[in-house]
């Protein structure tokens, strides 16, 4: 199974604005799980941590796991979040393919699974 990446902002000025930014990313992990393949969705990894450890922690780590999937899924805002950004130039430079929506993530997971 391919194990997909979902990159979006995270951080908000408000504690709704970042559970709507979570919510945003776990609709497109369902999506991804629907599709049959494994969605890792850092945003829920770490929902309820703010101020609990050094953010530096959870860059590292978020980043860390990027590396570790087959490809990355973009949320529609994550032009917003350096973060994302950041998790972009990283999966392209380790060649990994990075999807805009959910309907390219498909054709690529469908041929993949010809291969």
């Amino acid at each position: 199974m391919k194990v997909i990446y979902i990159a979006g902002p995270f951080r908000g000025p408000t504690a709704w604005a970042i559970e709507q930014n979570v919510r945003r990313a776990e609709t497109l992990a369902l999506k991804v799980w629907q599709l049959g393949a494994v969605a890792l969705c850092p945003h829920t990894n770490t929902r309820l941590f703010d101020k609990e450890a050094d953010d530096i922690v959870f860059l590292d780590g978020t980043m860390e796991l990027l590396r570790r999937c087959d490809a990355v899924l973009l949320t529609d805002d994550w032009q917003k979040s350096s973060g994302a950004r950041a998790e972009v130039e990283e999966a392209r430079s380790l060649k990994r393919p990075v999807f805009a929506n959910i309907h390219d993530l498909h054709s690529w997971l469908l041929g993949e699974a010809l291969r």
